[in-house]
Parts: C-alpha cells; structure tokens; sequence
C-alpha cells in the first residue's frame, strides 16, 4: 500500500462519503439538505442585515446576534460546497491540503459559535444582575473585544491542530465518513502514531466548548438566583423572557454536540448512517434554527425583518 506523508499532499486524495448504506437515495435526501441550506444562509443573512441597517438594533444584544449569525453563516459555507457535491454529482474526491483547510476553517467557526453565546450569556448575566452598570460595561469596545479575542482564541487553538495534521502519514485512497473533513475522522486515518493528534484535538475541545459550556451554565445560576429575588411575578417573568431565545440557541448547539460525542464513543454498534445524520444534524441544526427562534422570540428582530420585506414589496 502506498504511503504518503506531507510531501505527497498533493498526490493524496480522500474520498467524503454521503450516507452510507443509502447510496441510492441520496439524490431525494439531497433535496431537504438542500432546503436546510437555503434556510440557514438566507434566515443569517437577513439578521445580519437588518441589524446592520436599522439604527434601531444598534445595541449590545443585536451586536452579540450578529455575531452568532455570521458564524452560522460561516459555518453554513465552511461545508456547502463539498456536501452538496457528494450529494448531487457524487463528486467526492478532495486533496489533502484543501481538507486540512476546511477542517481549520469548520472547527475554528464550531469553537467560534461556542465563544459568542458565552458572550451571549455575559451580556444576558449584566443585563439582569447589573443593569444600571450595563451600559458601561458592555461598551461597543468592549464588544468588540469579546469579538476580537474569540476568534484569536479560537485560530491560537487550531494552528496546532493543523500544523500536526500535516506532519501525519496516510494511505493512498483512504475514505473519511462524512461528506466534510472532521478532525478525529482524518487522524483515525493515519498510518502514523496519532496520539499528539488526539491530545492536541482534546486540549482544542476543553479549552474552547470545554471552558464556555460551564461558564454559561453558571452564568443562568447566577441569573436564576438575581430573578428569584424580583417581588414581582410579572417582573420576574419579564427577566426571564429575555433569556429564552438564548438559552434555545445554547440548546439546539450542545445537545447535538454532546449527542455526536456520545455516538462516536460509545455508538460502536449503530449503522453507519446514524453517525453521518447526527454529524449532518449538528452542522446544521443551529445555522437553521437560530434565525428562526430570534425572529419569532425578539419583537425589535421581527419588526425590523417585516419592514424591510414591506420596503421591498413597495419597491416592486
């Protein structure tokens, strides 16, 4: 078997794979994946600009919004092109550089997403806990801060990751197990000794969704005690209410994390399709979600989305 290590990477080509066992249903499974893309790119696309465009939405939670859908946007095209090349055209060859790029660019947004509804979560936390503070701490530097630091976090955490994958050896035509490259997928393919690979993987996990999920958590703690406190039913209800599409969206992105890690190590035994569907579910569940419960749940998101689509009926 021929072997090729970093200064092969461009003779090397890996074969995605859609859902295995249902090669012959793909093109119909395609179609709702299909929609789902459509969803999460026109629904992020739409927050974003109308908090862009409306002087209105100017404000700290808006800001944060923006934020998170960008990264679902990013996130949504980190594996658009390749997924739906496996799935419509059966194009599933890709080099080894090109996988290694989108590996960087897929965790990188995956850990982003994390870092901004931590941020979500602070800003919810002041916002309830210390809200005649609110204005000076979370200031539009401040923000843009949280912004700037997240994403050197979270690149500072997969350079590594990257620089070891390229040190790896493969055999030749190897096939990863989903129509994207995922990290534990590529090294698990490696004719090399791996385990820096898996210890830089987990240290990148535990220093990003590690570090966020228990945060939030204790942050809604903090949150529950300060609305308990509030006299007033109404009051106390009021608080609440403007954690809900929050505490949705932190949902929708760890319960199918958590769900994919669980499959991965402990569902040895499930067919194969049922890993790729919930590696699918993950990507994309929080991209076509978001938007949706943001512009159901936020009065200001939902006002502004309705006057832009009337603007353009009027324009028409």
């Amino acid at each position: 078997m021929l072997v090729l290590n970093n200064t092969g990477a461009q003779l090397l080509t890996f074969l995605l794979t859609g859902i295995p066992g249902l090669r012959g249903v793909q093109a119909w499974i395609s179609i709702p994946l299909c929609v789902l893309y459509v969803i999460a790119l026109s629904g992020n696309s739409m927050i974003l600009f109308v908090v862009l465009r409306e002087q209105s939405l100017h404000e700290t939670m808006y800001y944060f919004l923006s934020m998170l859908s960008a990264t679902d946007l990013s996130l949504s095209l980190c594996t658009l092109s390749t997924t739906l090349g496996v799935f419509w055209f059966e194009a599933r060859e890709i080099s080894l550089n090109a996988c290694i790029a989108q590996m960087f660019f897929l965790h990188t947004f995956t850990f982003m997403e994390s870092g901004v509804l931590l941020a979500m979560a602070f800003d919810r936390f002041v916002a309830i806990c210390d809200p005649l503070r609110y204005t000076v701490i979370l200031t539009n530097a401040r923000i843009a801060q949280i912004g700037v630091s997240m994403l050197i976090r979270n690149v500072a955490v997969m350079l590594p990751v990257v620089l070891f994958v390229r040190r790896l050896s493969f055999c030749s035509s190897v096939v990863l197990s989903h129509s994207y490259c995922y990290h534990v997928d590529l090294i698990q393919l490696s004719c090399t000794d791996n385990r820096i690979n898996s210890i830089l993987g987990l240290f990148a996990l535990f220093s990003t969704t590690g570090f966020d999920c228990p945060c939030i958590l204790l942050s809604y703690v903090l949150i529950i005690r300060s609305v308990l406190n509030i006299t007033s039913s109404e009051g106390r209800w009021k608080a609440f209410n403007t954690c809900i599409s929050h505490i949705s969206a932190v949902a929708i992105f760890y319960i199918p994390l958590i769900s994919l890690s669980l499959v991965h190590r402990y569902g040895h035994s499930a067919p194969p399709f049922v890993h790729t569907i919930m590696a699918n579910i993950f990507l994309l569940l929080p991209p076509v979600l978001n938007p949706i419960i943001y512009s159901v749940k936020t009065k200001q998101i939902r006002k502004a989305i309705v006057k832009v689509l009337i603007q353009k009926q009027l324009k028409i």
